[in-house]
């Protein structure tokens, strides 16, 4: 008998003739995930994927496989060859192992899932003949097919499994298979959330960040590292370039309309952004940005941000209450890093009544006051480019 790691996938399986494209992808994240913990057998059979788990610590592997993206859920199995006699003893042990980590546990059920036709028992069978062992072979509990406290799992395919644990994943689909795009990411509470959404739907990405140094401090660009590193987790290794854009807000701030600094310093960004992006192979800009929120994410201040760049921007958090972004922040593990009283460069010549309702020509009118192509070129020719993973 050995213990394995079962995983499931969700959408995956809707692929039709790409599924094993999308499978191979799933194996790979799911081994790059767990690779530094040893010698681990990833592989995929009858439309699940195995981690052997050996004598390797169990927490250790599904701590870091449940946040791999494209997974839907997951369990520690026992893992045999298919026997009537030995999937009621077994059933039996994992049954009684519970309920000794857990004295609440009072009631149980059954669920059997006959894969492999050829077993005589269908699966309500199973169920059946598997429950009624257990409540013979037990005391203090009952059978509640509708609410139990556990349910004992029976898989019979080409080895029978038994387990009583699903750990919930994200869902998705595994990273590399949607191609790559750029985050924006600021120190604050959204544009983390929104570079995880997009990185769950298979995007690979790589981050960009503004300061404004040295009026925006070392720490507060530390706080951005230890964000990137967050995100690294899921979204595995990538590149964050940042970027100094004090000169391009000191130039702003002596040649255009005060309330147009934000808007403006917002376009700059965008444009840098795109450049950068169209150099590091990047299909697409993601920015933290929901309606309403600020000065820059009303409607039309979108669309005169949106103006600047011809790469598609996508706004995963663009409908959502704040309420509900915080609360994924805190799912995911950025929210107490993003709270972190730091100042960013949006702080920096901050207009007391910035402009809400900007007009396109208006704001490119004030442009005509810079000199745009060579403050975007003399910002990227500063950049500075760290390589972002959890290990650093």
């Amino acid at each position: 008998m050995e213990n394995v790691v079962v995983i499931r996938y969700g959408e995956i399986a809707l692929k039709g003739l790409n599924k094993r494209y999308f499978e191979d992808k799933l194996v790979s994240q799911i081994h790059n995930a767990i690779s530094d913990l040893g010698k681990l057998r990833v592989y995929k059979a009858h439309s699940r994927i195995y981690v052997d788990i050996d004598n390797h610590n169990v927490n250790d592997i599904t701590e870091r496989v449940k946040k791999v993206f494209g997974i839907v859920s997951l369990s520690v199995a026992k893992r045999f060859e298919v026997d009537m006699d030995k999937i009621r003893e077994v059933a039996l042990q994992e049954l009684k192992d519970r309920m000794e980590e857990n004295s609440n546990i009072k009631t149980f059920k059954v669920e059997s899932k006959r894969a492999d036709k050829r077993f005589p028992l269908k699966s309500l069978e199973i169920s059946r003949d598997v429950g009624g062992y257990l409540l013979e072979n037990t005391d203090n509990i009952s059978v509640d097919v509708h609410n139990p406290d556990i349910v004992i799992n029976v898989e019979v395919r080409d080895k029978a499994f038994v387990f009583s644990n699903k750990i919930k994943g994200f869902g998705g689909l595994p990273l590399g298979t949607n191609g790559k795009a750029l985050l924006l990411l600021s120190g604050g509470i959204d544009s983390p959330v929104a570079g995880w959404l997009v990185g769950k739907r298979g995007v690979e990405i790589e981050a960009i960040h503004f300061h404004s140094y040295p009026f925006t401090s070392d720490r507060a660009k530390e706080k951005v590292l230890d964000l990137a590193k967050i995100l690294s987790i899921y979204c595995g290794k990538f590149k964050l370039y940042s970027i100094n854009l004090l000169p391009i807000q000191k130039e702003i701030n002596e040649k255009c309309p005060e309330q147009e600094m934000t808007i403006l310093s917002r376009r700059f960004m965008m444009q840098i952004a795109e450049k950068v992006g169209v150099e590091n192979n990047c299909d697409a800009l993601i920015t933290g940005e929901s309606i309403g929120q600020v000065a820059s994410q009303t409607v039309k201040s979108l669309y005169v941000t949106n103006a600047s760049v011809d790469m598609p921007v996508f706004r995963p958090l663009i409908a959502m209450d704040k309420v509900d972004i915080m609360a994924l922040a805190e799912k995911i593990g950025t929210y107490e890093t993003s709270i972190l009283p730091f100042e960013d460069c949006c702080t920096v010549f901050l207009p007391k009544h910035p402009v809400t309702q900007p007009k396109l020509d208006r704001i490119m009118k004030s442009e005509d006051a810079l000199d745009v192509e060579r403050l975007i070129d003399e910002a990227i020719e500063n950049m500075e480019v760290e390589k972002i993973t959890l290990e650093d």
